[in-house]
Formats: C-alpha cells, structure tokens, sequence
C-alpha cells in the first residue's frame, strides 16, 4: 500500500495540470493560437531559463558520476540507434518516420523528467538528475537534429552544416551551455577567494527563480490544451506503434538493464533519475522541432498526446516497482 501511494503521489500532480490544461481548453480559456504562442515561450525562453538556473545551481561539477552518466547516454545511443533502421520498417509514410524517430528516443527530461526525479526521491533525485541533464539534453536536441536531417522530407542528403547549426541555436542547449559558462566563471572566482554568487543579487536570482518556475507548469497546462483526437484515423498505426514502443520498449531497456547490471552501484536518485529519462513521454519541443525540420509534424503532435496518457502508468508502475523492490 505504501508503495502504492508513493507511485499516486509523484506522478498524479503531472496527470492534474494536463488534465486542467484540456479543461481549460474546453471552457474557452485557452485556444490554439494562445497554446501556440505558450509554447513557444516555454521553448524559447522559460525553459532555456529553468534549465540555466538549475545547472548554476549545481554546487560541485566534480560530484558528477560519470560511470552513471556514460550508461545513460550509452543507453539512450542504442535505442537511437535501433529505432532509426526501425522506423523505415514500421512506417512506409516517409513524412512520418522523423517524428516517429523522436518519438521513440526523446523524453521530456528537462519539463516533466527532473520534477519527476526530484518527486521519486526528494532532495538528492533533483540534483542528480540535474547534474544529468546538462549531458542528457543536449544528446536529445543533438540526436533530434541529426535524425530530422536523416528522414528530412525532401530526401536529401543531410546537410551537416545545418544540422551543426541547428544543434547550436538550440534554445534548450544555449539555457545549459550558459548555465555551465557561469558554473565555470564562479568556479574561477573561488579559486582566486572570491565567493560571488548570482543568488547574491536578488533582483536577478529572483527574476530567474520566477521564470524558471513558470516552465514546467505553463508547457502541462498547454500540453493539456492541445490534445486532440481528430488525427487517430490516418496515423492510427503510427501512434500504436510509437507509443508501444516509447512506453514499454524504451523503459525496459533503459532500467531494467541498469536494475540487472548496476543495482549495486547506483542509489536511489540515479535510478529516478533513469525514470525521468526513460519513462517520461515524447518532449514537447519535439513538435515545433518537427515542423521546423520538414516531417510530420502533427504525428509529432499526436505522439506527444498519447505518450503522455501512456507515460501516466509506465511511471506509476515503474516507480511502484523501484519502490517495492527497495531502490526508493
């Protein structure tokens, strides 16, 4: 029963703000255009923000396990690897295998994933999956440009150089990189006797803090707005096969594999962390990335909607089962 309860209480409060977000939707209060312009500001701004003001606050880079770090990114290289073959085998609509290539590998680690962790195991989860992020998201928009590039809709051969630029103008990976920039800065400063911390000036630790905490609960409620059903006809075997795939697949490979292998060297934050990595649904920012990029971008949609109700009892069960065998 306590495992139970635990399972409700860290994933429901994610299953609320979506379902207020389509509620909201329904009473009028927030359209398609709002929901467009929501979005974008949580991509380009909140999030990049969240995202800063979580990797400055990591008090000590050299805390990093990098055994840890390696699997997940090894892990997440493989599934990538598979899925792309994959996907020209489980869609022949050539529109729709980019985004059904990031609906297989890419979660929604830096929006739903780090609260998640922070949730599964309050404290250190939050840090470890912090410290996590700053290698893991960038891998995910890197191995996102890179898959778009390869079922990119005109056939062409991947344009390396644009693809070099997409990685670099990403909002996500320009949020981390400064965020590591002023780790970097501070670490120098201590070096030479100098404790200054952003947090010591609070018109602009505040305004981060304000920022940074609009992010996660803003892209829910959006996400909720925009759930709509009207596109299972014609992409119905898409969306089985890549919520099947992101929901069960995915999961099994990225923690079962750890629970058999290294249950022994990694705690109860590394494994949240892996939860929030593995279990969450398809990243939001996939769907205006899809469409940026030249695929389907309303399978992209659709992919982002289904594994979010999927991702509902994938984590439940995952983190009843974690807690049960003792990891949490």
């Amino acid at each position: 029963m306590k495992s139970f309860i635990f399972a409700f209480n860290s994933v429901s409060p994610i299953i609320f703000t979506v379902a207020i977000g389509y509620l909201l939707k329904r009473l009028g209060l927030m359209n398609g255009d709002f929901s467009k312009q929501a979005n974008k500001l949580v991509f380009r701004v909140f999030l990049p923000v969240m995202l800063f003001r979580n990797v400055y606050g990591i008090e000590n880079i050299g805390t990093v396990d990098f055994g840890y770090v390696l699997y997940s990114l090894i892990a997440l290289l493989i599934i990538f690897a598979i899925a792309v073959p994959s996907v020209t085998v489980l869609t022949d609509k050539k529109r729709c295998r980019g985004a059904l290539l990031q609906g297989v590998f890419r979660s929604n680690y830096a929006l739903i994933g780090i609260p998640l962790a922070s949730s599964l195991f309050p404290g250190e989860g939050a840090a470890v999956a912090t410290l996590l992020s700053a290698f893991m998201v960038p891998a995910f928009n890197i191995l996102a440009v890179i898959g778009l590039s390869i079922f990119n809709n005109d056939g062409e051969k991947p344009d390396f150089k644009k693809v070099l630029t997409g990685i670099l103008k990403n909002p996500l990976i320009l949020g981390i990189v400064s965020g590591l920039v002023a780790l970097g800065i501070r670490s120098i400063f201590v070096n030479f006797g100098i404790s200054f911390r952003l947090s010591e000036i609070p018109a602009v630790w505040n305004t981060l803090e304000y920022l940074s905490r609009i992010a996660t609960p803003l892209a829910l409620l959006v996400l909720g707005a925009q759930f709509e059903f009207s596109a299972i006809p014609h992409l119905k075997r898409e969306i089985i096969t890549g919520t099947i795939i992101r929901s069960i697949i995915v999961p099994l490979l990225g923690i079962g594999i750890a629970y058999f292998a290294f249950r022994d060297s990694f705690g109860g934050a590394q494994f949240a962390a892996l939860v929030a990595v593995f279990c969450t649904p398809v990243a939001v920012s996939s769907v205006p990335m899809a469409q940026e990029m030249g695929t389907d971008a309303e399978l992209a949609g659709q992919l982002v909607v289904f594994t979010t109700l999927s991702s509902a009892f994938t984590v439940f069960l995952a983190s009843f089962i974690l807690k049960s065998v003792g990891i949490f």
